[in-house]
């Protein structure tokens, strides 16, 4: 305690520290109990499903709605390909930071493929394997900056009536001044009809009425209740709207779509090199086994099962943990703004290069596995 008061500077960072901490309290949700939560705003509609951002797309194969994951893996793809360009134009004898950076990596990944897999296989696994871990960390890392979550449009409540089964949920925002009194009772009933799917369902409200919304600190009180709303007849103030955000960008790890279609193209690639290493007759003979008898032959059966089993756990591990970092770092934003996120920011940085990791070293083990027959698999 005498050193800490001895040393000026190394009190202006306590105090400056012990303030933010305060203000972070009072300034969350847990202060808003206290008659503060200023920095505080809503929790996001949390849902597994990706939201979406337009809706009704015309293709050749029929409409097709433009996904927040969608965005944010374009996103990706163009920081890699952004990247890759400007390494590769930058590329000299002399390796400058962002080369050498590249360079180690690299190297890191082809003697790990060639240690695990030969000198051979390695090289050929080593494009999947690398891309695969590139991808997932670029597309985890853009997952915690700011603007995900947060900026988006707004969902009407028909929209949400709709997510939460109610079908046919009459907004009476849209039904005032163009329906009778009677009929608006009919739809003010008809959302009685189905409370039980909405009385727990609050609204925020929005200030504005362009096509972006943003959930602004200190807006934990604009919520109002379905009810309410309806009891107001959709009016919530001048300028301002009730709704769920969508946001715009949302991690694309944790659309389980994204991650099984990461996982079917991996298994496909792996069973693709023990078909070209091994011969048809060889690999298949892994699956389908009749020479060795009733055990050969269920043998087979659980080496088929396991395959899909891999990918099963491909998908739900990378999903599981992405989606549920992004939880916890919204709910920890929404008690403890500021200081309460921060810890858990750097939490998620290395849990985002563990799963693409884990992602990218499975593929090549069972890579290396299929391409090895059942003979050899003691020798090697």
């Amino acid at each position: 305690m005498a050193k800490l008061l001895g040393s000026p500077k190394a009190l202006s960072i306590t105090i400056v520290i012990a303030a933010v901490f305060v203000v972070s309290i009072l300034g969350g949700a847990l202060g808003n109990s206290l008659g503060f939560g200023f920095l505080s705003s809503s929790l996001p509609a949390i849902q597994l499903p990706a939201e979406i951002v337009v809706q009704g797309f015309d293709t050749p194969v029929g409409d097709w709605d433009l996904m927040n994951t969608m965005v944010t893996t374009w996103l990706a793809i163009i920081v890699l390909a952004v990247v890759a360009i400007f390494v590769r134009k930058g590329l000299s004898e002399v390796p400058g930071r962002l080369q050498a950076l590249f360079e180690l990596v690299m190297e890191f990944f082809i003697n790990l493929c060639e240690g695990i897999a030969g000198p051979e296989n390695g090289r050929r696994f080593f494009p999947l394997v690398f891309t695969i871990f590139i991808f997932i960390v670029v597309a985890n890392w853009m997952g915690i900056l700011p603007g995900f979550g947060t900026i988006g449009r707004v969902a009407d409540p028909s929209e949400i009536a709709h997510h939460h089964g109610v079908h046919h949920y009459s907004d009476p925002a849209e039904d005032q001044g163009h329906q009778t009194g009677s009929s608006h009772k009919k739809a003010s009933g008809h959302g009685e009809e189905h409370s039980g799917h909405l009385e727990k369902v609050n609204l925020h409200v929005f200030s504005g009425t362009g096509g972006i919304a943003i959930l602004q600190p200190g807006s934990l009180n604009e919520e109002i209740t379905f009810h309410d709303y309806e009891e107001a007849h959709g009016d919530v103030g001048e300028g301002k709207r009730a709704g769920h955000l969508v946001p715009f960008l949302r991690s694309a790890n944790t659309d389980v779509n994204m991650t099984l279609a990461m996982a079917l193209i991996a298994m496909v690639m792996v069973h693709y090199w023990g078909l070209s290493i091994l011969g048809s007759l060889t690999h298949l003979g892994k699956f389908i086994n009749f020479k060795d008898g009733p055990i050969g032959f269920f043998v087979g059966i659980l080496e088929i099962i396991s395959e899909f089993a891999k990918i099963i756990s491909f998908t739900f591990r990378l999903f599981g943990n992405i989606f549920a970092g992004e939880v916890l770092l919204m709910a920890m934003g929404f008690l403890l703004p500021m200081i309460g996120i921060i810890p858990f920011l750097g939490l998620e940085l290395f849990v985002g290069v563990i799963q693409a990791l884990i992602f990218s070293m499975l593929t090549l083990v069972f890579a290396s596995m299929a391409s090895v027959a059942h003979g050899d698999e003691e020798h090697h």
